[in-house]
């Protein structure tokens, strides 16, 4: 509960906001201290547009007006564009952006650099949106959530010496990510309506990249629907096939004990981006 938790000290603390349209959350830790950790979902309306909920959220939540060493907003989303950092120009990137993704008005777009795996990221944000959040928050940083996951993953596809799949896993939408030995080779997200989608993406990208189906691992986090089923089918055709328990994976740190949070966030509390 929000009572127990001392925010004498927030100006040591890092506020993380992920806003998403199934909802927004926060986070309020002391990166020095595990077990000072604080998470909370906020239940959104869903008739109203993502501006007003922010408002809303603004005005219902006092400990949000408080003074933080960092505060970090996720943006969660299926928009976003890789670029190589040799070739990124901030002058052109909107240009590139909008070759692959329609206009919109009233849009922004924005960037990140992603040190470690060698590209910048970027997306697109409602200028309404921004702005309300640079107003309450005037030195925070913005992410698409895609880019704390890429720096995450392609520090651990270093691991050994096959080719990785990490494929995350949400209500509706498959994030892949392929590497090579840290070396990215795919990032894509795709709609999936059932369970048989998610099959016929990850095997048809492995095809397409001629991955080898006995020595190449295939990894997969988030929500996994009809996990038995998907994984006994992909291991039909693949041998090694994983399942990425957070509480593990994060050396059973405070965050990783609550499972409402989504796994996406999780790795932005370890990536220094």
């Amino acid at each position: 509960m929000i009572e127990n938790f001392n925010f004498n000290n927030s100006e040591q603390y890092t506020l993380s906001i992920r806003l998403s349209t199934d909802g927004f959350s926060f986070s309020v830790y002391n990166p020095l201290l595990d077990h000072s950790f604080y998470y909370m979902p906020y239940k959104i309306e869903r008739s109203l547009s993502m501006a007003a909920n922010i408002k809303g959220m603004l005005q219902q939540n006092d400990f949000l007006r408080l003074p933080y060493k960092r505060t970090r907003i996720y943006i969660v989303q299926t928009n976003y564009m890789p670029v190589p950092f040799e070739i990124f120009d901030e002058e052109q990137m909107e240009e590139l952006y909008y070759q692959n993704y329609s206009k919109v008005s009233n849009d922004l777009v924005l960037y990140n650099i992603l040190p470690k795996t060698n590209i910048v990221m970027l997306y697109s944000l409602n200028k309404t949106v921004y702005q309300l959040l640079k107003e309450q928050f005037p030195e925070a940083k913005f992410y698409t959530i895609a880019s704390p996951l890429t720096e995450y993953f392609t520090g651990k596809s270093y691991l050994g010496n096959s080719k990785k799949i990490y494929a995350y896993l949400q209500r509706g939408n498959l994030t892949t990510l392929c590497f090579d030995r840290g070396k990215l080779l795919l990032l894509n997200t795709f709609s999936c309506k059932q369970s048989n989608d998610y099959i016929y993406y990850l095997l048809y990208i492995w095809k397409q990249l001629d991955y080898d189906q006995n020595r190449d691992e295939l990894h997969l986090a988030g929500i996994i629907p009809e996990k038995e089923i998907l994984i006994q089918n992909l291991r039909k055709y693949l041998r090694q096939v994983y399942i990425i328990n957070p509480t593990a994976e994060f050396n059973r740190s405070e965050f990783s004990k609550i499972e409402e949070i989504p796994f996406d966030l999780q790795t932005s509390y370890l990536c220094d981006i």
